[in-house]
């Protein structure tokens, strides 16, 4: 993934930074979505898996040292923390609450996406550097366990149905080579419902293959930055489909 089609989460209780933050990183490439404070931060976390938090330290109730803190017991997202406060200990305390980075009001908005931009490589190296669990297929910010037949990314699990998690687990097993539309049906390789002596197509066959389109579709828009353009669930011209693994 590139870093400009990372999703960002800025958190700032202040409407005009968090506005212009937000327009700014659109303009940039970047998603982006807006949280008003801690509170609507922690509802959105509950159903999208972001790429990195830009997130302000002073805000009303629940601070950003504190969400922080709270985020990194079970949470790895890289956070970008924002302060008006420029003090030593003030950014002592930042990274020890477990922040990646650091950037103090007032800032230009061009150094906010250097910052950005160099989290999310240091993320992505890190994440290519780790050792893969057994049975795992890493490709992107994605992991999947092939024997739990879990998807991640950055750790936070992407909630996949039956079918999508079969034809994903189909392709992991074969990761780096083609799966051919047979194979993903259940069939023998080669299997044509129309050949002579087997009769015409079943019905229900053809809907199966159908079907394999449909989740394919489903599972591209969970995983690829541009399902229109695919670049880990590929299609292979007259063979079926590959999942392209780092």
């Amino acid at each position: 993934m590139s870093t400009g089609a990372a999703h960002i989460l800025v958190v700032d209780d202040d409407k005009r930074l968090r506005d212009l933050i937000g327009r700014y990183l659109g303009e940039q490439g970047f998603r982006v979505t807006i949280a008003i404070d801690a509170g609507d931060a922690r509802a959105k976390l509950k159903s999208i898996s972001f790429d990195l938090i830009v997130l302000d330290i002073m805000m009303p109730g629940e601070t950003g040292l504190e969400l922080t803190r709270a985020l990194r017991s079970d949470n790895p997202v890289p956070i970008l923390l924002l302060t008006a406060m420029g003090e030593v200990q003030d950014r002592i305390n930042g990274f020890e609450s477990g922040a990646d980075d650091y950037l103090s009001k007032p800032f230009e908005p061009k150094e906010l996406v250097l910052r950005i931009n160099a989290i999310l490589k240091r993320a992505q190296q890190r994440a290519d550097q780790a050792p893969p669990a057994a049975g795992t297929v890493r490709f992107g910010f994605y992991a999947f366990e092939i024997e739990r037949r879990r998807l991640y990314k950055g750790g936070e699990i992407v909630h996949l149905t039956e079918g999508e998690s079969d034809l994903l687990l189909l392709l992991a097993r074969r990761a780096g080579k083609a799966v051919s539309r047979d194979e993903l049906l259940g069939r023998e390789p080669g299997h044509d419902p129309g050949a002579e002596g087997q009769g015409d197509p079943v019905p229900g066959e053809v809907g199966a293959s159908r079907l394999i389109d449909v989740q394919m579709t489903r599972l591209r828009r969970k995983i690829e930055d541009d399902p229109r353009f695919p670049r880990y669930l590929q299609t292979v011209r007259g063979v079926g489909y590959m999942l392209r693994p780092d």
